[in-house]
């Protein structure tokens, strides 16, 4: 009689990575535009609390409209401009640095 149980059927993702998984599915692009704008949006946002902006002030020091700021806070909008971008960061008394690096 045997004691071991029998092999249950293999999961065709098990030992591969999250990331090789969103490569064959189409969706690895995708999902890195939506974490970087999620990540810049975080930083705006935290920046903005602890300057004591609102989304009107900060829309008047980067001399555009409230909607766009709410549009680049929106973790899910990955149109942003670099040009929109860079404004904030001076708002913010910050600088932007973009890197490329291997992936």
């Amino acid at each position: 009689m045997p004691t071991s149980k029998p092999a249950r059927n293999r999961n065709k993702h098990r030992g591969s990575s999250f990331e090789t998984f969103l490569k064959k599915e189409g969706l690895h692009e995708e999902v890195h535009a939506v974490a970087l704008k999620r990540a810049v949006a975080l930083k705006v946002a935290d920046l903005m609390k602890e300057r004591k902006l609102n989304k009107s002030t900060m829309a008047g020091q980067m001399r555009t409209s409230r909607a766009a700021v709410h549009r680049l806070l929106d973790p899910e909008n990955t149109s942003i401009t670099l040009a929109t971008l860079n404004r904030a960061a001076r708002s913010l008394g910050q600088k932007v640095k973009i890197e490329f690096v291997a992936g």
